[in-house]
């Protein structure tokens, strides 16, 4: 059961005020080059993020999220001519997408589109079947259609463009992009392995392979999941009442030789450290259900009860966001807080490409104010 905060939490709880310049554009030149604030106490340590293996124990167990970022972004336009653009969040069977729709005017149930040029001029066309999940769902579901048959993974390897986040301002316009080479490297982790996120776990891309040879030397265990992120990452929360929130869906998948690995570290008495609010969501939803597979909409706030996790390495979240409130739940609303306010005095880089943190989960910590 959860504990009951001490008291009621709202949006305006998780806002604080954010110099724009803190919001990394690029990543650092070496992903274990960026900084790592260690927040297991206070006052926290400002570190290195290549100092990660010494700040774990031998028999702990590091969880990874394993997804793939897909070429998700693809530009297109209506039988009209208006232009439009799509995010598949999802692929579907019988060459189905399910994706977000950026378009001045939403078409129609069975309207046309031509997406990159269509199928005359090198493209494919789609045609939009319904909303999705539901009747008055956020998202669209579409039937693709291309000259050769193409599947929908192979279209968006041809036609996609790297989804970055919102706040980073050098977004494709469906032109050359100098810094595609980059993000095509960077907005990937090293260990990207499942293709279906349409966002990275951004707490992952500070590994490389110095890191990782170093945690295996401390005799620190590895172990993955999934959980294909999508867009709903970014979606603002809307409601200051928090209990009013829809929640978006998220599809995850814990393997057996992940479950064994847990297992082992429950047996020995270690740690399972978690490497991103994603691998969190995922296993706190496995906790909770005992499904290792399946869709998660899971919201944790202050007062969710954490059964897997002691320890998370994250990046630092957006004003009002759901992840906020995740971190929050899990090391204590007032230090993170505080702990967002020594980022920002020290100047640390925030979002995808920023800094780092690392966290433990209080005894008390979704009671604590």
């Amino acid at each position: 059961m959860p504990h009951t905060p001490t008291r009621a939490f709202h949006l305006s709880d998780f806002d604080f005020e954010l110099p724009e310049a803190l919001i990394a554009q690029h990543p650092t030149p070496e992903r274990s080059a960026s900084r790592l604030l260690d927040g297991r106490s206070a006052p926290p340590t400002d570190r290195i993020f290549r100092e990660l293996p010494q700040l774990l124990q031998p028999g702990d167990l590091l969880v990874f999220n394993d997804t793939r970022v897909l070429r998700a972004r693809i530009f297109g336009e209506k039988a009209s001519g208006g232009r439009l653009e799509l995010l598949i969040e999802r692929v579907l069977q019988g060459n189905e997408v399910v994706a977000h729709m950026k378009v001045s005017k939403k078409p129609r149930p069975g309207a046309t589109l031509h997406m990159a040029g269509g199928s005359a001029g090198g493209g494919f066309d789609a045609t939009l079947l319904s909303r999705w999940p539901d009747a008055d769902g956020p998202l669209f579901r579409l039937a693709v259609h291309a000259p050769d048959g193409a599947s929908p993974w192979e279209l968006m390897q041809r036609h996609g463009h790297l989804p970055l986040p919102p706040y980073i301002e050098r977004q494709q316009s469906g032109g050359s992009d100098p810094d595609a080479a980059e993000d095509a490297e960077r907005y990937q982790t090293v260990f990207a392995a499942r293709p279906g996120a349409v966002a990275a776990p951004t707490a992952a891309l500070h590994f490389d392979e110095g890191v990782l040879a170093a945690l295996v030397e401390r005799g620190v265990e590895r172990a993955s999941v999934t959980l294909h992120v999508g867009a709903g990452t970014f979606q603002p929360v809307k409601t200051e009442n928090l209990d009013e929130h829809r929640m978006h869906s998220e599809w995850y998948d814990i393997p057996l030789a992940t479950l064994a690995a847990l297992e082992r570290c429950r047996a020995r008495g270690s740690r399972v450290v978690a490497v991103g609010t994603t691998t969190v969501r995922t296993l706190e939803s496995w906790a909770r259900t005992g499904q290792a597979t399946g869709d998660t909409s899971i919201f944790i706030t202050p007062g969710f009860a954490f059964q897997v996790v002691q320890l998370l390495i994250t990046n630092f979240h957006l004003p009002k966001s759901t992840l906020m409130m995740l971190v929050s739940a899990f090391a204590g609303y007032e230090h993170v807080m505080a702990l967002y306010r020594h980022a920002i005095a020290e100047r640390y880089r925030f979002f995808s490409y920023g800094d780092s943190m690392l966290l433990e989960r209080m005894p008390d910590a979704s009671a604590r104010t």
